[in-house]
C-alpha cells in the first residue's frame, strides 16, 4: 500500500478578523496547520490533525468541522483548563492583514501550547499505525514558543524518523507567539532556525527568508540546511521563487480581475495545493511540470482570498481547474 496520508501538527485557533475601516469583526476558524489540513481534505488528500483545543465552544466547532471533512483526529487533545486561542487580525481595505495580539481569556494559557507528549506516548501503538501510512508531516514553528508543545513536537518528529516520513515546514513566523517566552529575539530566531534543519521541504515568505537566512535565493537557503531541502519562497503578488528536485525557477503570480477580500490563509491553501499536486501525484523532475504544479498551488491560494476567512473559501480541485481554464492559464 502506498503511503498517502499527510499529518498536520500545530495550532488550531480563532481568527478574529477586524476591519480597520469600520472596526467590525467576525470570528473564523483558523491556525496555519488547521488551515492546511482542511485545504488538503478539500483537495481529497487523506489527512490527520494533531494538536490541542480548548474545552469550549470553539474547540467543539473545530471538532465538528474536522469530522465533516473526514479528518483523522484520533490524536487531537483537549485541554480542560485552557481556552482555544483567539488571534486579533487587522485587515485593511486591500485585504492585507496584520496580527495585533490575542484576546484575553480567564485561563492563564492557551490550548495549542498544551499539546502533551505524555498523552501521545500513552497511545504510541496507534501512533505507529498512523505513521506507517503517512508520507508527509506538515508543521510550523509556533509550537516552539512554549516548552510543553515544543517537547511534543520534537517527540513526534523524532518518532517519525523511524518511518521515513518527510517533514514539510512552513516557517509561519509570528513573533506575538513568543512574547512571554523570556528569551531575547536573537535566541528566538536561533531556536527557529535550528528547527528548520528538520525540513525536507521548506516554505517561507520572502521576509522570513531575509530574516532567517539573509537571502531570498531558495537554492542558497537549501545549501545551508542539513537535509538540503526543497525550498519555496512566496512574496505576495510578486513572483514565487523555488528550488525543487535540484531545479531552480520562478513563477509569476496568476493574474486575475477579482477583488481581494481577505489574504488570511492564502499561504496555507497554496501549500496544500502544492502537496496535492507535486509531492503526492508526481515525481517528475522537469522544469515545466514544476511550474505547472506551482501554478495550481497559486490558484488554490488566490481563490482563498476572494472571501473572508482562511478555511471557508478553500477550493476543491475542480474549481481550481475551472479558474485556470476560464483565465486561459
Amino acid at each position: 500500500m502506498s503511503k498517502l496520508q499527510v499529518i498536520c501538527i500545530g495550532e488550531a485557533l480563532i481568527d478574529k478578523i477586524i476591519n480597520k475601516s469600520d472596526s467590525n469583526f467576525r470570528n473564523y476558524l483558523g491556525g496555519a496547520p488547521a488551515n492546511v489540513v482542511c485545504a488538503l481534505r478539500k483537495l481529497e488528500v487523506p489527512a490527520a490533525f494533531i494538536g490541542c483545543l480548548g474545552d469550549d465552544e470553539y474547540g467543539r466547532e473545530f471538532i465538528r468541522l474536522f469530522q465533516q471533512l473526514n479528518i483523522n483526529i484520533d490524536f487531537l487533545q483537549i485541554a480542560k483548563q485552557a481556552s482555544t486561542r483567539i488571534v486579533k487580525v487587522m485587515r485593511d481595505e486591500s485585504g492585507d492583514r496584520s496580527f495585533s495580539g490575542f484576546e484575553v481569556t480567564k485561563s492563564s494559557s492557551f490550548a495549542d501550547e498544551m499539546l502533551d507528549k505524555l498523552l501521545l506516548n500513552t497511545n504510541i501503538k496507534n501512533l505507529k499505525k498512523l505513521f506507517l501510512n503517512t508520507k508527509y508531516i506538515v508543521t510550523g514553528t509556533n509550537l516552539l514558543a512554549f516548552s510543553q508543545s515544543s517537547d511534543a513536537l520534537y517527540f513526534i518528529l523524532d518518532f517519525a524518523k523511524k518511518f521515513r516520513i518527510k517533514i514539510i515546514i512552513d516557517v509561519n513566523w509570528r513573533e506575538i507567539f513568543w512574547e512571554n517566552s523570556n528569551i531575547d529575539k536573537d535566541a528566538k530566531l536561533k531556536k527557529v532556525k535550528k528547527f528548520l534543519h528538520h525540513a525536507d521541504i521548506l516554505k517561507l515568505a520572502n521576509e522570513e527568508a531575509d530574516l532567517f537566512f539573509n537571502t531570498s535565493d531558495p537554492s542558497e537557503i537549501s545549501k545551508v540546511l542539513i537535509k538540503q531541502p526543497d525550498v519555496i519562497i512566496t512574496n505576495g503578488a510578486k513572483p514565487i521563487n523555488w528550488y525543487l528536485n535540484g531545479i531552480k525557477g520562478s513563477n509569476e503570480v496568476v493574474k486575475h480581475t477579482s477583488k481581494i477580500v481577505d489574504t488570511t490563509g492564502a499561504g496555507d491553501a497554496f501549500l496544500a495545493g502544492l502537496i496535492s499536486r507535486y509531492y503526492l501525484n508526481s515525481n517528475l523532475d522537469n522544469h515545466s511540470k514544476i511550474k505547472e504544479n506551482i501554478k495550481f498551488a497559486s490558484v488554490c491560494g488566490l481563490l482563498t482570498c476572494f472571501g473572508e476567512g482562511a478555511i471557508e473559501q478553500q477550493p476543491e480541485e475542480k474549481l481550481v481547474y475551472k479558474f485556470l481554464e476560464d483565465s486561459g492559464s
